[in-house]
Order: structure tokens, then sequence, then C-alpha cells
């Protein structure tokens, strides 16, 4: 019997750096989390949960790092596994900066459940609702 990953899974070191960018995420290290991704971590890295590194920045309050993960193609409508997208976390979380950030990435505010636009609308912030809005 072996000490090593099983087929499904990653090696130790692999497992360990992917925990560090979520973490680098979370803590909204947009430098740090530009230089992995220019160096090739793929930039839509998900978690066991789906969440994306998007996502954790976002819902915990990150624009630069949101705006630095953007600028490398982060998918901002990709949803994690219940269903959740960046945008309705940071609604949620009352981030607005990291609401206008998604918003002007193209993130849809109808997409995942709870929507970005029901989250606004349950916690009574209207003043998200006109930056959720499409242009007319």
């Amino acid at each position: 019997m072996s000490d090593g990953p099983t087929p499904d899974e990653p090696p130790a070191d692999v497992t360990e750096l992917a925990g560090r960018l979520f973490d680098l995420a979370r803590d909204g290290d947009a430098a740090t989390l530009a230089a992995y991704v220019d160096a090739g971590v793929p930039v839509n890295l998900t978690n066991d949960a789906g969440d994306t590194l998007v996502m954790l920045a976002a819902y915990h309050g990150h624009a630069d790092a949101v705006r630095a993960l953007v600028a490398r193609g982060a998918d901002v409508e990709r949803l994690n596994d219940r269903g959740q997208s960046p945008l309705a976390g940071a609604v949620f979380k009352g981030e607005d900066d990291v609401v206008r950030a998604l918003v002007a990435a193209g993130a849809d505010p109808l997409a995942g459940h709870p929507t970005a636009v029901d989250a606004a609308r349950v916690f009574g912030r209207e003043d998200l609702l006109v930056v959720l809005a499409p242009p007319m």
C-alpha cells in the first residue's frame, strides 16, 4: 500500500499551494495572486465547495484582488456548488466596491440563487439596486 495520493487526489504539495492561494484570495493579496496567475495558476481555480479565487476575494471584500483576477480572465459568472455568484456574495456582505468592480466586469445581477438583485432587495439596498440595474 502506498502513502502517496490516490489517482483522484492531488499530491500534498499541490493541495497545500491551493490552500495558500485560497487564503490569499480571502486576505485580498492582489499582487501575490496576480503573480501566481501570471506564472500559470488557473485563474478559475476552485476549492472543494466550488468557490473560485474571485468568489473568495469578492465575499471577503477585496475589490483590488477582484480587479486583478478579472484582468487575468477570471469568470465573474462562475457559480459555486451552492449556486451562488460572486456578485450576490458581495451584495450579501455589503461590499459596495466589490459590487461595482464585478458589475464593471460584466457580472450578471440575475445569475445564481439567490441573485444579487434578490439579496439587495432583502437587505433594503436600494442604492445597490441602482448599480445592478442594466443601463437603459
